[in-house]
């Protein structure tokens, strides 16, 4: 993508002028905002790609932020927060999250998450992938069971496209951390089993075809009626 504009929305300043000032060098537009209000309210006049969004801020923390631009847009959203613990995780895929990095992190490891979106957003590939009633279109970014979307968050689609596209192959942990995220996610393989729960959740009863395979990882496999 040409010129990606990004949303900053963070209120310790050395931070965010440190990430600001980063992010411009790489080339990127940044506009940065101190509070949930202002997020807001430049979302609403500005066309972003991208919204990095901490947690905790005045007016409107990020979670309120990010459920009211859910309600109207698909925008990518990566939260930074020192909040990692497994709820706080699942908080923030149920809002529709795109990815969680914790604080303090590397800039490089933003950087790479922010070329992960990249890539997807860039993707033009016109494929459509099947098994019994799911159907998964990479082009649209979307998935339907018995012809009805259901709406997946970017990880969660990513999660479900390498299980569709090789079926009955075991998919382990690590290998759905790399593929997935893009990059080495030091070893925090139970965001996986977190993403999968959300998304055997929002598949029904095609969920239950979302197998795990004891201390190995995941495997999409035809449920045995009998």
């Amino acid at each position: 993508m040409e010129n990606v504009s990004i949303l900053l929305v963070e209120d310790e300043e050395s931070l965010a002028s440190f990430i600001q000032s980063e992010l411009t060098f790489e080339g990127y537009e940044v506009i940065w905002v101190k509070d949930g209000q202002e997020a807001l309210d430049a979302f609403a006049t500005h066309a972003f790609d991208l919204i990095l969004l901490d947690w905790m801020l005045p007016k409107y923390d990020g979670i309120t932020v990010a459920r009211r631009i859910r309600k109207e847009s698909d925008i990518p959203i990566i939260m930074m927060t020192a909040r990692n613990q497994t709820t706080d995780i699942v908080i923030g895929l149920d809002t529709g999250l795109d990815d969680y990095i914790t604080k303090p992190f590397d800039i490089e490891e933003l950087f790479a998450r922010i070329r992960v979106i990249e890539r997807r957003l860039n993707k033009q590939e016109a494929t459509t992938i099947t098994y019994h009633q799911l159907q998964l279109d990479i082009a649209k970014h979307q998935v339907t069971i018995d012809e009805e979307e259901i709406y997946l968050t970017p990880k969660e689609f990513g999660m479900l496209y390498e299980l569709m596209k090789t079926p009955e192959e075991i998919k382990t942990r690590d290998e759905l951390l790399n593929t997935v995220w893009g990059y080495d996610f030091m070893g925090q393989t139970n965001v996986v089993d977190v993403y999968i729960r959300t998304l055997r959740n929002k598949l029904g009863k095609c969920g239950l075809m979302i197998q795990t395979v004891r201390g190995v990882g995941y495997v999409l496999r035809e449920l045995d009626d009998r």
